[in-house]
């Protein structure tokens, strides 16, 4: 460690443990000086934190004197601005303290916010959450939107680990509104994320006109630290379009930047993308070097996302096809404590990856190469066991076809079931009505808005309206002029649906009727069937079609096609 470095830990742990009893001399040319100079002139010589502390320090003697809590605040977070990672929690409890101290919800709001922010940086999600939920309880008692939607924005975060994107997304559409004429920074923040969301929705086109977004503000205020990850955005999103070398060379422009920034979280997630770039074109050992930065911040700062678990997979499977057992058993080992943790932030998360080891497997793996490997240092009966091992994969094999088979078939009677249901159906012998008039009026609501709302729904399904994309309950309920509350109610009494059921069924209906009628939809493709039903993705638009038809939507055009010849 240099002298600098030392001296700057020695003052900052002094001045904690005095609680100020010793005063800090300020120098005559900074006495007169504001907080705005102070914070300026610190951010400036934030690289040297030897010169950075004399004005963090005179700025927060300058609050204390005057006895300005929201400003004693800012100070330590000057200090924690320069100081050392391991004695940063000292200056985030004197937040809390002082916040405490004022009585001030506005403060203690924020003051658990910034605590907040500082276990998310170090990737404890659980304790972010807890300490954002806790920001939100003092902050709703206030009038401080800024705060607000920095919490709003920061739970936005978190849920977006967890795969809560749609949820994610209306939060962050909230912020960027409301900080695009307030403060750049949270701003271009809110649109980046709001770019992330997007692509892991399967919208990469939103993607990057988020990011296109992005860049332009950036440099419209002057503000370009945002655009490295700009870059890197789209190169992930360049990635999920195959556009492989355009998604390494993105990426790794960015990397420096971000480097610079200690964000370790977005360097291992820029190589695990590198790496699936290299792995898709067929270089695995370029493809390997990245996927190893990624188990290297995982080994030391405990980082990983749901979405880089499957380096190690990869990592397990290169080593596999070259025979290495003892690379293999260190990234199965890896690979297991990488679930441990991901179990521990969120169950959640677990649940939603799709797993080509799962842990029972993983131990079953692990048990097999180590009595393996102690086979082939003893050199006992090698042969006879592979022999074994291959009879048994065929034998799994062929039951595995068996019941492919099996499965295939009795899908195909149940579709046929289906198809002759819904040809029924629509011609008239099981039709049903709409609306249920027959009910009476829901209590809790005037007649007269049931009427309105029923009105309205069938003016919006008479002229199509929910072919439109991104209709949700508040999107309609602004149409409408109403609100989600009676909405949701009037949907779920007369219709029998929640809102996507409502706008899904109709767009499935829609769309089966043109197959029936116009043969020239027949041969659509299902991104295009998609599109023309204001379907947002392709996989949606299946799911939504097999639910409601209860049969995909190729055999239906299938039978079809059969029945016209």
């Amino acid at each position: 460690m240099n002298r600098p470095i030392l001296i700057l830990i020695y003052l900052l742990v002094f001045n904690f443990g005095s609680a100020q009893k010793t005063s800090f001399i300020i120098p005559d040319s900074l006495k007169k000086k504001t907080y705005d100079y102070l914070d300026n002139r610190l951010y400036d010589l934030k690289n040297d934190s030897t010169l950075a502390s004399v004005y963090a320090y005179t700025f927060l003697n300058k609050a204390k004197r005057e006895k300005n809590p929201k400003e004693i605040m800012n100070g330590y977070q000057n200090l924690m601005l320069i100081s050392p990672d391991r004695i940063r929690t000292i200056y985030i409890d004197s937040i809390l303290y002082t916040a405490k101290k004022s009585n001030d919800n506005a403060l203690i709001g924020a003051a658990y916010l910034s605590k907040g922010t500082y276990y998310y940086g170090l990737k404890q999600q659980k304790l972010a959450m807890d300490y954002y939920l806790t920001a939100n309880t003092y902050l709703s008692k206030t009038n401080d939107q800024y705060q607000i939607h920095k919490v709003k924005y920061c739970i936005a975060l978190t849920k977006f680990y967890v795969g809560f994107y749609d949820e994610a997304v209306s939060l962050l559409r909230e912020c960027v509104y409301f900080y695009k004429n307030v403060e750049s920074r949270p701003y271009l923040n809110s649109i980046h994320m709001l770019g992330l969301c997007y692509n892991k929705l399967g919208n990469y086109g939103l993607c990057t006109q988020m990011n296109t977004l992005g860049i332009s503000e950036s440099r419209r205020l002057k503000s370009n630290v945002m655009i490295p990850y700009f870059n890197h955005s789209e190169g992930i999103n360049d990635y999920y379009r195959k556009n492989y070398s355009e998604s390494i060379n993105k990426i790794e422009s960015s990397l420096d930047a971000i480097n610079e920034n200690k964000d370790f979280a977005n360097v291992a997630i820029g190589n695990f993308y590198i790496g699936k770039s290299y792995w898709s074109i067929n270089k695995k050992e370029k493809a390997v070097e990245h996927f190893q930065i990624v188990d290297n911040i995982f080994k030391e700062k405990k980082y990983l996302r749901p979405d880089l678990r499957q380096a190690f997979e990869l990592l397990i499977n290169y080593y596999k096809t070259n025979n290495n057992l003892d690379n293999q058993l260190n990234y199965i080992n890896q690979l297991l404590k990488a679930d441990t943790i991901l179990v521990e932030n969120n169950k959640y998360i677990i649940s939603k990856i799709h797993k080509q080891y799962d842990t029972k497997e993983l131990v079953s793996e692990k048990e097999r190469i180590l009595i393996e490997k102690e086979e082939i240092a003893n050199d006992l009966k090698k042969e006879k066991y592979y022999d074994l091992i291959f009879v048994l994969i065929i034998f799994l094999l062929f039951i595995f076809i068996f019941w492919q088979t099996r499965r295939h078939y009795r899908k195909r009677l149940i579709y046929e079931k289906n198809y002759k249901l819904l040809m029924d159906e629509l011609d008239g012998v099981k039709n049903k009505p709409k609306n249920k008039i027959e009910k009476e009026p829901i209590k809790d609501i005037n007649s007269e808005t049931i009427a309105l709302i029923l009105k309205q729904l069938e003016k919006f399904e008479n002229e199509k309206k929910f072919l439109e994309k991104d209709w949700n309950l508040v999107s309609l309920s602004a149409a409408f002029n109403s609100n989600t509350k009676y909405l949701a109610a009037i949907l779920n009494y007369y219709r029998d649906m929640r809102m996507h059921e409502y706008i899904n069924g109709l767009r499935i209906e829609y769309i089966i009727n043109l197959l029936r009628t116009e043969p020239i939809y027949r041969k659509y493709t299902y991104a295009a069937l998609a599109q023309e039903a204001g379907f947002s993705s392709t996989q949606r638009f299946a799911n939504a079609f097999l639910a409601r038809a209860g049969m995909p939507v190729n055999y239906f055009i299938d039978q079809l096609k059969k029945s016209t010849s």
